[in-house]
């Protein structure tokens, strides 16, 4: 029987203030890499639950996703191990809320960067994905959808403790 191929999927939190985008500078197995805050969904999560959580824990602020900017589909393949993998983000903006000042960055996050739009296309190199900068081109050309377009079935939610 043939493995079915499956997508492994992010979500990612493009957070804008005052002409500003919110970055993390975290380490990769290619080095220290740019990427808005994202991680992969959780088992018993939906989507608008995962970049929450992805958001509080890579730059301690509570982040509340207001609309979908975009979903995306791209492919990394690894250089030195040949490792293939296909990502589909679903990326949200919303309302970042204050600080908390004594939660710890997730591992392997070295810092948060607020960063102008020019800031962010002149290190394109630097970035995790090309996904880092389209979303936030995408954002900035004002591209929203309802929360509503992406919904979890309850069945995501059962039997989970």
């Amino acid at each position: 029987m043939e493995t079915r191929w499956k997508p492994s999927v992010t979500v990612a939190a493009i957070i804008e203030r005052d002409g500003r985008y919110l970055l993390v500078e975290e380490h990769t197995p290619e080095g220290l890499r740019l990427n808005n805050p994202a991680g992969h969904l959780d088992p018993g999560e939906s989507p608008a639950q995962g970049v929450a959580r992805e958001a509080l824990e890579e730059t301690a602020h509570p982040f509340t996703p207001t609309a979908l900017v975009g979903v995306y589909v791209s492919r990394f393949q690894r250089e030195a191990s040949g490792e293939d993998i296909t990502y589909l983000r679903f990326a949200y903006c919303g309302e970042l809320g204050s600080q908390e000042p004594d939660r710890a960055l997730d591992d392997g996050i070295v810092r948060t960067l607020w960063m102008t739009v020019d800031e962010v296309r002149a290190c394109a190199p630097r970035h995790r994905s090309p996904l880092v900068l389209r979303c936030i081109e995408d954002h900035l050309a004002g591209q929203r959808y309802p929360m509503a377009l992406v919904q979890t079935d309850a069945s995501v939610f059962a039997g989970l403790r």
